[in-house]
C-alpha cells in the first residue's frame, strides 16, 4: 500500500516530552533513494551524508522510524548519568525571524510555523538503566550502514569540581559505547540550561579537559564535541585550538540563543533564553562550518565538520558540504515533513549521478 507522505506521524507539540516519547511511530517500509559515491561519518562507511542531531530522536524507535525514511546518522537525545525530567509546555515554540546573526535580544512568537521555533528541553534524560537498554536494542536493530551516534552530558550537581564534571562526561560516554554506539557526541552547548554542562563551549580551557577524558574513555571510537554559535575568529580558533587534539569531529551550530516575546508582550520561558532551532539559523551555521574549515586548515588539522541548522532542501546541504562539512542533520525540517530526508536524498542522488554533486574528499 503506497505511504501517504502528507499524514506521516510526527512528534506533537501540543503535547508532553513524555507522551511523544511513548507515542513513537513504527518504522515506514517505503523505497529509499540511493545516493552513489563514498561517503563517511568521522572515518565510518556510511550510505549518504544525511543525518539527524538528537533533538528528534527521543528514543530507538524514533531513531528507526527516522532511520526507515532516508536518514543515515542517527543521533540519540543527550542521555545523562541519572533521569532528568524535561522542561514543561511549550517545549516547542514557533516563532517569527528571517535569520539569526547572534545578539538578537528577542523574538516574536508567531501563531504558526513559519520555519523556526524557541527550543525549549532542558535536555531530559531517562535513567541509565533504560537508556542503556535501549541504545543496545537499537544498534541490533538498525542496518550496518546506519551510524548510531550517541549524544551525553554531564548532571552537575552543588559542589562539583571540573573533575567531577569531566568524569560524569566520560561515564556516560563510556556507558554508550559499552550499549554499541557507534560514535559519541558530547554536547557542550544547550542555550536553554543556564549551568557549566549548557555552556561547555564558551570555556576552551575546561572543555579540553572534558574532551580529553571522554577519549580516553572511548578510545579508538569516534568522538565529536556539539558546540555553540560562534562568530568572532579568535573564540573559534581558541576553542580549536583546546579541544581539537582530542576530537574526532564537531558538530555545529546548537541554535542561536534568544528571548522569546509573546503576542501580549510578555516574555515566555520566565524571560530566560532559549535556542532557536530551524530555517532563522542556516546562514550563521553555514558560516560557522566555513569559518571553522578555515582554521583547521591553517592549522592543518583533519577534524570532520557536522552542518547542524536551518537545512530543509537539497540546496541548503549542498551549502553545507561546499563550507566544509562532512554530513549535514537536519532536526526541525525533518519534525514538520518527516519526509523531507526522502525528497532530499532523491534530488541528491541525482546530482552525484550527474556530477554535480560528490562527497567530501
Amino acid at each position: 500500500m503506497p505511504v501517504d507522505f502528507g499524514t506521516l506521524p510526527r512528534y506533537d507539540i501540543s503535547q508532553s516530552y513524555r507522551w511523544n516519547y511513548e507515542h513513537a511511530p513504527d518504522p515506514v517500509e517505503v523505497e529509499v533513494p540511493i545516493v552513489s559515491g563514498e561517503w563517511t561519518y568521522c572515518g565510518l562507511p556510511v550510505d549518504s551524508p544525511l543525518g539527524m542531531p538528537a533533538g528528534p530522536l527521543l528514543n530507538g524507535r524514533w531513531i528507526l522510524y527516522y532511520a526507515s525514511l532516508g536518514f543515515d546518522v542517527l543521533t540519540y537525545k543527550t542521555v545523562r548519568s541519572v533521569a532528568r525530567e524535561c522542561y514543561p509546555l511549550p517545549n516547542l515554540q514557533p516563532v517569527s525571524i528571517p535569520q539569526m546573526v547572534g545578539g538578537e535580544q528577542e523574538v516574536p512568537v508567531s501563531d504558526r510555523m513559519e520555519g523556526s521555533w524557541a527550543v525549549s528541553f532542558g535536555m531530559p534524560s531517562t535513567a541509565p538503566e533504560v537508556w542503556r537498554r535501549d541504545v543496545e536494542w537499537t544498534r541490533n536493530q538498525l542496518p550496518s550502514r546506519k551510524i548510531l551516534s550517541v549524544s551525553v552530558v554531564a548532571s552537575v550537581e552543588p559542589g562539583w569540581t571540573l573533575d567531577d564534571l569531566a568524569n560524569d562526561y566520560a561515564q556516560c560516554a563510556r556507558w554508550a559505547v559499552e550499549s554499541g554506539a557507534d560514535c559519541i557526541e558530547t554536547n557542550f552547548s544547550c542555550p536553554n540550561v543556564s549551568t557549566c554542562d549548557g555552556q561547555l563551549f564558551q570555556q576552551p580551557a575546561s572543555a579540553a579537559v572534558v574532551a580529553e577524558r571522554v577519549k580516553s574513555s572511548v578510545g579508538d571510537v569516534p568522538y565529536l564535541a556539539k558546540i555553540g554559535h560562534v562568530t568572532h575568529s579568535d573564540d573559534a580558533a581558541e576553542l580549536l585550538d583546546a579541544i581539537g587534539p582530542f576530537v574526532d569531529g564537531l558538530a555545529m551550530t546548537n541554535s542561536v540563543a534568544s528571548t522569546v516575546r509573546n503576542s501580549t508582550g510578555d516574555l515566555l520561558f520566565d524571560g530566560q533564553s532559549r535556542g532557536i532551532c530551524g530555517t532563522a539559523t542556516l546562514d550563521a551555521s553555514i558560516d560557522q562550518v566555513r569559518l571553522f574549515a578555515r582554521l583547521m586548515s591553517e592549522r592543518g588539522l583533519s577534524i570532520k565538520l557536522v552542518g547542524v541548522g536551518g537545512a530543509s532542501r537539497t540546496d541548503n546541504v549542498l551549502s553545507y558540504l561546499q563550507a566544509g562539512a562532512e554530513s549535514v542533520h537536519i532536526a526541525t525540517a525533518a519534525m514538520v515533513d518527516p519526509a523531507v530526508g526522502l525528497s532530499i536524498k532523491s534530488e541528491l542522488a541525482t546530482m552525484v549521478s550527474s556530477g554535480e554533486a560528490s562527497p567530501m574528499t
